[in-house]
C-alpha cells in the first residue's frame, strides 16, 4: 500500500470486508442515510406492538389494568437496558455492523412467535363471557404464558442489540477531524430522533389501527415484515459504511482502575511515600486531541502524569504492583475518570424517562376511558402519542437549521447549545406534564362522576385530546433530552466505549421503566395499609388515584431537577478539561 493511500484511510475504521475504510469512500452524510432509513423500520416494528401493546394484554390476555402496566414498563425496560450489552458487544467484540444483522434476526423472530399466538386461538386464554368489570376473565397462565413472555423478550433482546449499535454505528460515518463532520454528525443525532418519530407515527396511526380493526395477528405481521425488510436495505449500505474496530472490553478497564486505585489505597497508606513512588513507566499514553484537532496523529506523551481531578483513581497508577493484571497506564485512568464524570447526569436523566414510561401505560388506560371521536373518526388510544411525535417531527428540522445556526452565531460557539442545556430543558418540560397529567386526571375523574359512570364501562363525556396535553410536553421533553444525552455520551466518552456510552441513553430509559414499576407496586403497598384499596389497584380506573401519583411524580421530577442542575453546573466538557491542562503539558 502506498503511502498516499495510507495517509487516506481512516485510522481504527475498516469497511464490511475488514479492510481499511478510505476518506471520501466511506462514511460521510450517504452511509448515515442508510442508518436513519433502516432506524424508521425498527422503531415502526417495535412501537407499532409497544404503545398498544397495554390494551393487548389486558383485553385479549386478561391482565388487570396494573397488571398489564408493569408486565409492559418490564418488556420496555429489558428492552431498552439490554442496549448496553449490545454497545457493550460492539466496543468488545464485534463491529456494529454484524450486532445490529443478529439483532434484527432475533428481533423477527420473536416477533413471529407473537404472531402465530395471536393467529391461533388455542394459544390465547378464552374469551370473557361477560364484559362487566366485577367479573374477572382467566389471565393467560402455562405454555401459553411462557410463549407470550418467550417472544415479549426474544423481541426485547433483538432491540436492545439494536439500539445500542445502530447509533454509533451511524455517528461514527463522520469525519470528526473536521469542522464539518462535527455539524454533521451532531445533525445525525437530531435526525436520528426525527427517524425514531416517522417509525412511531406509522406505527401509533396505521398499524395501532390494523391491530384495532383487523385483528392483532396482523398488527404483530406487520412488525415482522417491517423489521425483515429493514435487513436488505441496510445490506444495501455495506460498500459505503465505515465501521470502528473494536479493541476490547472497556468494562474491564474500568474495573481494571478502579480496583488498582482500591488496592493501592490500601496497600500505601503512607501518601508522601505514594507521591514518590508514581510510575511514570507505565504512565505514557496518547494524549486524545480535543474537537477540531487530528485525532488520527497521535501525540505520544511519554511521562505524562494524570490530571488532578478524581485524585482517588489517580492511585492506580501509584507505585509499581506485584499483581501485573492491576497495572494501569494514565490514559486509562483518564477515560475512568471521564465515565466518573458523566455518570451523575445519566443518573438525573432516570426520572424524566420515569414519566414518559406513562405515556404507554396509564395515559392509554385513560384515554380508552373517554371520548374517542374525532369527527367522524374514531381515534384508537394507542395513537394518541402522534400529537408529541408530529410535534417532535416539525420540532426536529427546525431545531436543526434555523435554532442551533442562530444559537451558533449569538454564543459564538461550534454547538450554539450546549448539550447540558438541550438535557436540562428537557427535564424542565417533564415537571410541567407531570402537574399538567394530574389536573387532567382531576377533571376526568369529575367527568365521571358528575356523570354517574364511575363503574360503567362506557366512554365519559369529555374529549381524549385533553390527555394529549401531557404527551405534548413529554413528547418535547424527549425530544430535547434523547438526542442531548446520545450526542452528550458519544462526544465525551473515551473512543474505546462510545458504543456503550450511547447505550447509557437506553438505559435511562430501561431504568425509568422499571422505576415506574417499582413506584407502582411500593405506593400500592403503601397505600394498602391505610385504605381498603391501594391508590392504583383493581380493574376500574375510575376509582384509582392516579392524580395523586401523578402529584408525586411531579415532586420527584422537581427534585431530580434540582440534582441535576447541582452536577450540570460543576461538569467540565472534554475539550475544556484539555484546553485548562495545555499550560501544565
Amino acid at each position: 500500500m502506498d503511502e498516499a493511500h495510507m495517509l487516506n484511510t481512516c485510522e481504527g475504521y475498516v469497511d464490511w470486508r475488514n479492510r481499511p475504510a478510505v476518506r471520501g469512500r466511506h462514511g460521510g452524510i450517504l452511509a448515515a442515510s442508510f442508518v436513519l432509513v433502516v432506524e424508521v423500520l425498527e422503531n415502526l416494528a417495535f412501537l407499532a406492538n409497544a404503545s398498544n401493546l397495554v390494551l393487548y394484554l389486558s383485553k385479549f390476555m386478561h391482565f388487570s389494568p396494573s397488571s398489564s402496566a408493569n408486565v409492559v414498563t418490564n418488556f420496555m425496560g429489558t428492552a431498552f437496558l439490554l442496549a448496553l450489552l449490545g454497545g457493550f458487544l460492539a466496543d468488545a467484540f464485534l463491529p456494529t455492523y454484524y450486532i445490529y444483522l443478529i439483532s434484527a434476526s432475533i428481533e423477527s423472530l420473536g416477533l413471529l412467535v407473537l404472531t402465530i399466538q395471536a393467529c391461533v386461538t388455542s394459544l390465547k386464554p378464552p374469551p370473557c363471557l361477560s364484559a362487566s368489570t366485577s367479573i374477572s376473565c382467566e389471565q393467560v397462565d402455562g405454555g401459553k404464558a411462557l410463549m407470550l413472555f418467550a417472544g415479549l423478550y426474544l423481541v426485547a433482546l433483538g432491540v436492545g442489540g439494536i439500539k445500542g449499535s445502530l447509533p454509533p454505528h451511524g455517528a461514527e460515518q463522520f469525519d470528526e477531524n473536521t469542522l464539518q463532520g462535527r455539524k454533521q454528525r451532531s445533525a445525525f443525532f437530531n435526525y436520528y430522533v426525527f427517524c425514531l418519530s416517522c417509525g412511531a407515527l406509522i406505527a401509533v396511526t396505521i398499524v395501532v389501527w390494523v391491530e384495532d380493526n383487523k385483528g392483532w395477528q396482523w398488527g404483530f405481521g406487520v412488525s415482522t415484515a417491517t423489521i425483515l425488510l429493514s435487513i436488505p436495505i441496510f445490506l444495501i449500505g455495506s460498500p459505503v459504511y465505515r465501521t470502528k474496530v473494536p479493541i476490547g472490553s472497556p468494562v474491564t478497564t474500568i474495573f481494571k482502575v478502579l480496583a488498582a486505585a482500591v488496592y493501592k489505597s490500601y496497600k500505601f497508606r503512607d501518601s508522601s511515600n505514594s507521591a514518590i513512588g508514581m510510575d511514570t513507566s507505565r504512565t505514557s499514553y496518547t494524549t486524545e486531541t480535543s474537537e477540531g484537532e487530528d485525532r488520527n496523529t497521535k501525540r505520544k506523551e511519554p511521562s505524562q502524569t494524570p490530571t488532578e481531578s478524581l485524585e482517588f483513581v489517580n492511585r492506580a497508577v501509584k507505585n509499581k504492583t506485584v499483581n501485573p493484571m492491576l497495572e494501569s497506564t494514565a490514559e486509562q485512568v483518564e477515560e475512568v475518570k471521564i465515565v466518573l464524570r458523566i455518570l451523575p447526569i445519566f443518573m438525573s436523566t432516570i426520572m424524566l424517562n420515569c414519566c414518559l414510561a406513562q405515556l404507554s401505560t396509564f395515559s392509554v388506560q385513560q384515554a380508552s376511558t373517554m371520548n374517542t371521536d374525532l369527527g367522524s373518526l374514531k381515534v384508537p388510544p394507542a395513537s394518541l402519542p402522534v400529537f408529541p411525535v408530529v410535534f417532535i417531527m416539525i420540532l426536529a428540522p427546525i431545531y436543526n437549521h434555523i435554532i442551533i445556526p442562530f444559537a451558533r452565531k449569538v454564543t459564538k460557539s461550534e454547538t450554539g447549545i450546549t448539550h447540558l442545556q438541550r438535557i436540562g430543558t428537557g427535564l424542565v418540560l417533564s415537571v410541567v406534564a407531570m402537574a399538567v397529567a394530574a389536573l387532567v386526571e382531576m377533571k376526568r375523574k369529575r367527568v365521571a362522576a358528575n356523570s354517574g359512570l364511575v363503574n360503567s364501562t362506557k366512554p365519559l363525556p369529555i374529549t381524549f385530546l385533553w390527555i394529549a396535553l401531557q404527551y405534548l410536553f413529554l413528547g418535547s421533553a424527549d425530544l430535547f433530552t434523547l438526542a442531548g444525552m446520545m450526542e452528550f455520551f458519544f462526544t465525551e466518552a473515551p473512543k474505546s466505549m462510545r458504543s456503550l456510552a450511547t447505550s447509557l441513553s437506553w438505559a435511562s430509559l430501561a431504568m425509568g421503566y422499571y422505576l415506574s414499576s417499582v413506584l407502582v407496586s411500593l405506593i400500592n403497598t403503601i397505600t394498602s395499609k391505610y385504605r381498603d384499596t391501594p391508590w392504583l389497584f383493581g380493574s376500574n380506573l375510575n376509582k384509582y388515584h392516579l392524580e395523586r401519583f401523578y402529584w408525586l411524580m411531579c415532586i420527584l421530577s422537581g427534585l431530580n431537577l434540582s440534582h441535576y442542575l447541582f452536577w450540570a453546573s460543576r461538569y467540565k466538557y472534554k475539550s475544556m478539561r484539555k484546553s485548562l491542562s495545555q499550560p501544565n503539558n
